[in-house]
């Protein structure tokens, strides 16, 4: 059920209407004809611009177009008023009876409640995290796996098919510093004195790796120079920094489809024949590519380089895949692996990095564009840095990491219900700060406390309701004589709970699953303020003595609420509670 879609539905039914009898001209086109909430509450509930899109093309005034179609909305039951607003919107005011029909709708369909088949079934691939297997995931990658997975929960939510992905960078130097710092704790492991020396990777979470290594080879590699150790000993750490990771992913609640290794992709034809596709049509060549604009690097200098021609697929630059010394770039093997996304079938790509890879957004999507005809789209999410506090005063670093706060440190401070939800409470591509007290904090300015804290009322209501001996079953509650529920603050509450599906499919269309944790905390305010009416007015307190039937209708409201609260927290990955602690 979407209230705004069904009210959409009887704008096109009506203005087809009025093609038919003569008053618009025929074959108009109402793609652009929306029914949105009002920018002011104040002018109603819904509103519609088909007068203003359809002026033109019908050549008439929107205010003529809207005052015939006024009165064919009103005459459907479900709209009380429709009003001519300035040059031609129109304004519609829905009867109680509709806001009170939604609290039925909720408790009727339970869970399925905003769910949407917008997807139609489309593949979608979600690659996040992806972080080096270097070390431990730090609160950087804590942001990214959040996003990611919350992003994942609300497309399936939103009927789409979806596949979350890991793509392990195993194929760089990277590991290579990691399989030399692992050597130095095997060395240690020994009784030897080493020295991390920069570049390396200091973290006492090796400690253990050089040990297993130990216990595993003796002393075989003791003395031995590089090339004895190097491959056996990056492949053993890779391995234990990948368990350690999908650790850290665990205790946040992150579960992932597939990981694919950057290693697969090399000395297998996999990144030949990702080139050769883009060679065939003619977008592989050799040249020299333009000065970089700005400063002047020291070592720049003009060189023939086998390219991409991305600038055809909206790059700014083409972009060099082959190093002269025949080497492949890193941009390489990043084509191949989105080559392997698209021939698996995927209809949407969808990345999410950090940050600092704002620079690879436009060369990714023209390869990904290049490689599939402009088939498969590729959104690209960035998310920014997040900033950890204690009292407002800045966190330490982690001395088991080395050098960074780990996910585990804020998992273990905070839960990952806290960590999840706070993490979503900004804009992916906006700066977070995330302060350990204020998190914890029981009051209304923590949104995961407010939309915990309104759940947990519920509860109470029904426990109450228990003990009262009033049946509070979905079943009956559903049946319940839902007429009684009129007061003002009742029907905002109803007002929020049928702005949910809506909801859901702006934010999976947009791509922005904090839409749902900003719409919660909404939902918990409306509710905490017909609670706290309640104090006043004893009329709208949820368990009337007494009265049975409209103590029923009032405890499908609060039921109601717990129902999307529940539907929401369950996107963000967050389990809703049944009391506060």
């Amino acid at each position: 059920m979407n209230l705004f879609t069904d009210l959409r539905a009887l704008v096109i039914d009506s203005l087809t209407a009025m093609a038919a009898e003569g008053a618009l001209p025929a074959g108009l086109d109402h793609a652009a004809v929306t029914v949105e909430p009002p920018r002011d509450p104040a002018h109603g509930d819904m509103a519609t611009n088909a007068a203003m899109v359809l002026a033109r093309p019908a050549g008439l005034k929107p205010r003529d177009i809207a005052k015939m179609l006024a009165p064919r909305l009103m005459a459907d039951p479900r709209v009380d008023l429709a009003e001519v607003a300035g040059p031609g919107f129109l304004n519609l005011r829905l009867a109680p009876s509709v806001w009170q029909g939604v609290v039925g709708r909720v408790l009727a369909e339970g869970a399925g409640f905003g769910r949407s088949g917008m997807g139609q079934g489309a593949r979608v691939n979600v690659e996040y995290v992806s972080a080096n297997p270097t070390g431990p995931l730090h609160v950087g990658h804590t942001r990214g796996a959040v996003f990611g997975d919350a992003l994942a929960n609300l497309l399936a939510y939103s009927g789409h098919e979806v596949t979350r992905e890991y793509y392990i960078n195993d194929g760089g130097a990277q590991v290579d510093v990691l399989a030399r710092s692992v050597y130095l704790r095997y060395l240690e492991a020994h009784g030897q004195q080493v020295a991390f020396e920069d570049g390396t990777y200091p973290g006492d979470y090796l400690i253990e790796v050089g040990q297993a290594l130990k216990d595993k080879v003796g002393d075989a590699y003791l003395g031995q120079p590089e090339e004895v150790w190097l491959t056996e000993v990056r492949d053993f750490a890779t391995d234990r920094m990948m368990d350690l990771i999908r650790a850290d992913l665990a205790a946040l609640g992150v579960t992932m489809d597939v990981f694919f290794s950057e290693k697969s992709l090399y000395g297998t034809g996999r990144i030949e024949a990702a080139i050769e596709t883009l060679k065939a049509r003619g977008l592989i060549y050799v040249g020299v590519l333009e000065p970089p604009k700005g400063k002047m690097p020291e070592d720049w200098e003009p060189r023939e380089q086998t390219l991409f021609r991305s600038t055809e697929h909206g790059d700014d630059v083409d972009r060099p895949i082959m190093k002269s010394d025949g080497a492949w770039t890193y941009f390489a093997p990043d084509i191949a692996y989105h080559f392997d996304k698209i021939s698996r079938g995927f209809d949407a790509l969808i990345d999410v990095f950090g940050a600092d890879h704002g620079g690879y957004v436009k060369r990714m999507k023209a390869a990904v564009s290049a490689l599939s005809d402009g088939r498969v789209p590729l959104d690209i999410k960035l998310t920014q840095l997040v900033k950890l506090y204690q009292n407002g005063e800045p966190f330490k670093m982690s001395k088991r990491a080395g050098t960074f706060v780990t996910l585990r440190d804020v998992v273990k401070q905070v839960g990952p219900d806290v960590t999840r939800f706070v993490m979503l409470t900004r804009k992916n591509d906006a700066p977070l700060d995330f302060d350990f007290a204020k998190v914890l904090e029981q009051s209304k300015d923590n949104p995961v406390f407010y939309v915990q804290y309104a759940n947990a009322r519920v509860c109470s209501v029904l426990r109450k309701a228990a003990e009262a001996g009033i049946a509070s079953d979905d079943a009956t509650l559903t049946a319940a004589d839902l007429t009684k529920l009129g007061h003002a603050a009742e029907i905002a509450v109803a007002k929020k709970l049928a702005e949910w599906p809506r909801l859901v499919e702006i934010a999976a269309r947009t791509h922005e699953p904090h839409r749902v944790a900003f719409y919660l905390y909404e939902l918990a305010s409306e509710f905490h303020a017909l609670w706290n009416r309640g104090n006043d007015l004893p009329a709208l307190r949820f368990l009337q003595e007494g009265d049975a039937a409209t103590s029923q209708a009032k405890i499908a409201l609060a039921r109601a609420v717990s129902v999307v609260i529940s539907a929401g927290l369950g996107i963000l990955g967050v389990t809703p509670v049944e009391e506060m602690r």
